[in-house]
């Protein structure tokens, strides 16, 4: 298609290794392979670990991965290398730096969040209020105003919502929170890597974020977050683990927190899953954020144009903000046939997402779809849906 041919970002495509003849629209939940993730894998069994052994921690830079991988990060949401740090899972950190803003606001006792939020974000912010004894206060998006008071330590909420694609402005929300008096926690798991994010220009003061989506680090890759350089002196997070000292190879009876954003490291990394994530990381070098959410709109509004005249009177409806500044780089469509026709997609290679009971999910990865790949997807929602609904 004439779009691909005069697409700045087509040459990105070559950095993955996507399996011909599959339209792979699910990046926003397991991004694809890395090209050179392969041979970096399999280096790093067979030489590293397999000859060099325990001497590869410090021979083979295994030692230094998080903070290595942490600053490749940094710039992909507008941060320091500083204030990121690589380790555990997005819930984990989620856990740490909620309970580090609970702290950092003692004579406040609500926290606030969407009840539409992630389910994991709202367990263990459920699980936070329980240990810490505040509240925990719902609102919906056009409510929040009301909910953040003067009485809230934290509002913590995802940037772009995981079924709708809804996103929230990033510093409009964040100055609500300071207006209150609050701490500003954002999950950017649907946002990084496809939208370009910018926590310091926004005023943020805590972020998470995951890295098998859109950063491409391989299915459960460890995951990052972000504590702005202003609060690294009061930052007080539970999981005092070895690998957040400042020393952790002193072997040291009493813990001292590691600088900046590095003591939220807990334990032993996972090397391997680290090394495939610098590996999905590195798909980013050279790009253009900018130019990465521009075509991010395109693919969504094409999409949604397409889906719009080609798939009319079959019982599909949007459920994604038509406005491409309020969307992230998915679009969900409503079907009552969601099951069934997500099934016959994938009979066809087009590989979208299921959200039940009637939730059809598509991800635009920009890094690597590309514009006949929407087309090629809607063409195949029309093939499924012979008849209209």
């Amino acid at each position: 298609m004439a779009r691909d041919a005069a697409d700045p970002l087509a040459h990105l495509r070559a950095r993955f290794r996507l399996p011909a003849g599959t339209v792979y629209l699910d990046g926003n939940s397991l991004g694809a392979l890395p090209a050179d993730a392969p041979a970096r894998l399999a280096d790093a069994v067979g030489k590293e670990w397999g000859e060099d052994l325990i001497r590869s921690w410090e021979g083979n830079g295994w030692r230094d991965a998080p903070a290595r991988v942490a600053a490749r990060i940094a710039p992909l949401i507008g941060a320091a290398a500083d204030e990121v740090a690589v380790a555990d899972s997005t819930s984990v950190n989620l856990f740490k730096l909620a309970v580090a803003a609970c702290r950092m606001r003692p004579d406040r006792r609500v926290i606030v969040t969407e009840p539409g939020n992630f389910p994991t974000d709202l367990y263990l912010l459920r699980s936070v209020a329980e240990l810490v004894g505040a509240e925990l206060r719902l609102a919906p998006p056009e409510g929040l105003g009301a909910a953040v008071r003067d009485d809230v330590a934290l509002l913590a909420l995802t940037h772009v919502d995981y079924r709708s694609a809804r996103r929230h402005d990033l510093a409009a929300v964040t100055t609500l929170a300071h207006d209150a008096g609050a701490v500003m926690l954002w999950d950017l798991s649907h946002s990084t890597g496809a939208i370009a994010v910018d926590v310091s220009g926004a005023g943020v003061d805590l972020a998470v974020g995951c890295g098998y989506k859109y950063l491409n680090g391989g299915p459960g890759a460890p995951a990052y977050a972000f504590v702005a350089r202003r609060h690294h002196e009061r930052l007080a997070q539970p999981l005092t683990g070895w690998f957040g000292h400042a020393e952790p190879f002193a072997f040291a009876p009493t813990y001292a927190p590691a600088p900046g954003a590095g003591q939220l490291r807990c334990g032993t990394p996972p090397v391997l899953s680290l090394l495939a994530l610098e590996c999905g990381v590195r798909t980013f070098d050279g790009v253009d954020l900018a130019a990465v959410e521009r075509k991010g709109r395109e693919l969504t509004g094409q999409f949604i144009q397409l889906v719009d005249g080609r798939l009319r009177g079959r019982g599909f409806e949007v459920a994604t903000p038509r406005d491409p500044a309020a969307r992230g780089s998915h679009v969900a469509l409503v079907h009552p046939g969601a099951p069934r026709l997500m099934a016959a997609l994938a009979e066809r290679r087009v590989i979208g997402d299921l959200r039940p009971p009637s939730l059809l999910r598509f991800g635009f990865a920009p890094l690597y779809v590309r514009h006949v790949d929407v087309f090629d997807a809607v063409e195949a929602l029309a093939d499924v849906t012979a008849a209209p609904a």
